[in-house]
């Protein structure tokens, strides 16, 4: 049941990929985090390390779900060029400091950031100006770039999250529509998918010797390939309906996602 769970989830990976920028984190990380710990003991890695387990596992999948999304809205001439560099530059060098951050603290610790980071951007999206009902503005967003994109880098490497969850807010306030805003997002989590994937390989072969089969570093093998085919289904489903969702409709379903993502976490 497990099994079919994950390729399930995996097309709805890919179906918030198109049309939000998720990458897939804010529906994998949970996901396989819950697996982890029903099928797994206190003491084993795979209860003690799940936390870092589905983060990785999430970056992984990002690899391929945020190629094929980037590949797709490219050729339909969807991305909005001029805001991907040099911004995915300053989110590779974070994204480095974020794989080691999470290889350095507790499963617990990292879900807590995870809960904390969704509840900020919750209240930022919804108290904020800007995000519902846009700017009416265009800028270039050149301000302060290195610390913004360094932060995104960090912070969705750490939680597994491709950045869709920064990016989109910074976008959409700087006056682009949510279906330009959530396009831009998958070239951006490309530095997050790719080098939060090759660190968390790494360092979770160095962090403990008893993960090993099944297991690339930290990165739970079954479950990204399960998780990746059903993703790949799911964007070729959703790609029509790009853009073609109303713009405020669809700030308020990215929204809603996010507190949803929230509550499971809290449940458990």
């Amino acid at each position: 049941m497990s099994l079919l769970i994950l390729a399930v989830f995996g097309c709805l990976t890919g179906m918030t990929t198109v049309l939000f920028g998720f990458g897939g984190g804010f529906v994998v990380v949970p996901l396989v985090y819950h697996v982890l710990i029903s099928g797994h003991i206190p003491g084993e890695p795979g209860h003690d390390f799940a936390m870092q387990i589905a983060v990785a596992t999430s970056t992984a999948v990002m690899v391929i779900s945020s190629s094929m999304a980037t590949f797709k809205q490219h050729r339909a001439a969807k991305l909005v060029r001029g805001y991907i560099w040099p911004l995915a530059g300053y989110i590779s060098l974070g994204s480095v400091a974020g794989a080691v951050l999470g290889s350095a603290m507790s499963s617990d610790g990292v879900r807590v950031a995870f809960m904390v980071y969704l509840g900020l951007t919750i209240a930022d999206c919804l108290f904020r100006k800007g995000f519902l009902q846009g700017t009416g503005h265009t800028t270039r967003m050149l301000r302060a770039m290195p610390i913004k994109g360094v932060t995104i880098g960090t912070v969705a490497t750490l939680l597994g999250v491709g950045g869709s969850v920064m990016s989109v807010p910074l976008m959409r306030r700087a006056g682009l529509s949510m279906a330009q805003s959530s396009a831009l997002a998958n070239p951006l989590s490309m530095p997050v998918a790719l080098i939060g994937s090759l660190m968390y390989a790494v360092t979770g072969q160095l962090a403990t010797a008893g993960i090993n089969n099944g297991f690339l570093g930290y990165i739970y093998l079954p479950a990204f390939v399960l998780l990746t085919l059903g993703s790949l289904i799911g964007i070729r489903l959703t790609l029509p309906l790009a853009g073609r969702i109303p713009d405020r409709l669809h700030a308020r379903i990215y929204i809603a996602l996010l507190i949803l993502v929230l509550l499971a976490l809290v449940i458990n």
